[in-house]
């Protein structure tokens, strides 16, 4: 099948065209038809499945038909990285179109917020918002979605996890009853399912390959004391050069620390984490994309939602507390069916959670013995009770 099998309107496939856009992915070719037929959906599917087009597409493709002005589509989005990088997509798409759209999200200066204020006044036809931004345009009174036709949740669960699942209802309350509702979503926990009842009307289901990660991902596990993962890091990049690699840490202040170390032995690195200032961090992000910088280590924060190409290696260095946030970041690397390889270091305390993941993928992941300089790490036996966590770091024994 190919894009020119929707029969969409000239002005989008040539958007396509100039984008090199030609097969569909799985969630593409079964959610778009569902779209353009005003039928409410929940999509689960996983990171890098092509969702975003999945559900842009058809609604630029509605927008094209009738020529619409008016702010037709709302769109929700968990973090202000996925806010941008959708209205990103859109400009994409709907170059030929004519279609507007404005991404709304904290953080910025008083300049930020007044042009997020004109586009919600004067009328775009796509808002891309974070729930707690959009929150603050609405309380002040001046917002009307009196035409919205089209409500999508992206990341819905993730949403969820952050809390903003009041933030969501009162949204709604803006929006006219009948209107068409996308959730789409990576997991299918029992609040998302409570959610879709409370906005959704007899909602047609889509099912993508959850919770198992791409097949051009290659993965692998190091047994390692916290004291010996940033010699680890080291070594793996000395033994093959990455021109991208995202690093995962499980806090903000490991990130920081993490980034301060390897920057002192010499690596080109990067942190994005919540201290920095929104411009600060789009520019981290342009450096990275740009092959400018090499290393980007960061939380969860990107393991959804951002979409950077030809990410070579992913480093998990700390075991995910969540098994399915496994399966998110390493799903950064080998997208669009590209190659790429993911590493996850298990210290002594996290084995049992490693072994969740495994159980939740189905594999048993390969454990690479580390360098012989680097000493010997932990031994994997998942099943015996961790060792009692301590403020100090994990450490070798004494020999």
């Amino acid at each position: 099948m190919n894009f020119s099998d929707f029969n969409f309107e000239q002005s989008l496939q040539d958007g396509l065209d100039a984008m090199q856009f030609k097969t569909p992915s799985p969630i593409q070719e079964l959610a778009i038809p569902i779209i353009s037929s005003q039928k409410d959906l929940i999509a689960v599917a996983q990171t890098g499945t092509g969702k975003t087009a999945a559900f842009l597409l058809p609604v630029l493709n509605r927008l094209a038909q009738n020529n619409i002005q008016s702010t037709n589509t709302l769109i929700i989005v968990p973090t202000r990285e996925l806010a941008l990088q959708i209205d990103q997509a859109i400009q994409g798409f709907a170059y030929f179109t004519g279609a507007t759209s404005q991404a709304i999200y904290g953080g910025g200066d008083g300049a930020v917020f007044e042009t997020e204020k004109k586009a919600l006044t004067q009328g775009v036809n796509i808002i891309v918002a974070t729930p707690g931004r959009l929150m603050s345009h609405l309380n002040m009174g001046y917002v009307k979605f009196d035409q919205i036709e089209h409500l999508i949740l992206d990341e819905a669960d993730k949403m969820l996890d952050m809390g903003f699942v009041d933030d969501i209802a009162k949204i709604t309350t803006y929006l006219p009853t009948k209107r068409q509702t996308l959730l789409f979503s990576a997991t299918m926990p029992p609040s998302i399912r409570k959610l879709a009842q409370k906005l959704m009307v007899d909602p047609e289901q889509i099912n993508i390959a959850v919770s198992k990660p791409a097949e051009g991902v290659t993965q692998g596990a190091y047994l390692a004391y916290d004291s010996q993962k940033n010699k680890l890091i080291k070594a793996i990049l000395h033994e093959k050069e990455y021109s991208s690699v995202l690093i995962f840490a499980s806090t903000k202040q490991k990130v920081k620390d993490l980034h301060r170390d390897l920057y002192r032995i010499g690596l080109n690195a990067k942190a994005i984490h919540s201290e920095l200032e929104q411009k600060e961090r789009e520019e981290v992000l342009r450096s990275f994309r740009n092959k400018q910088t090499q290393i980007l280590v960061a939380t969860d924060i990107l393991s959804r939602g951002i979409d950077i190409e030809d990410i070579g290696l992913v480093i998990n260095y700390d075991v995910p507390n969540d098994a399915e946030d496994y399966i998110h970041r390493i799903g950064r690397t080998a997208r669009a069916s590209s190659k790429g390889v993911a590493y996850t270091f298990i210290n002594d305390i996290d084995q049992q959670k490693f072994q969740k993941i495994e159980a939740l993928i189905d594999k048993e992941v390969e454990k690479i013995p580390l360098p012989k300089y680097i000493g010997e790490g932990p031994i994997y036996n998942p099943k015996s009770p961790p060792p009692k966590k301590s403020f100090s770091k994990s450490r070798p024994p004494r020999r």
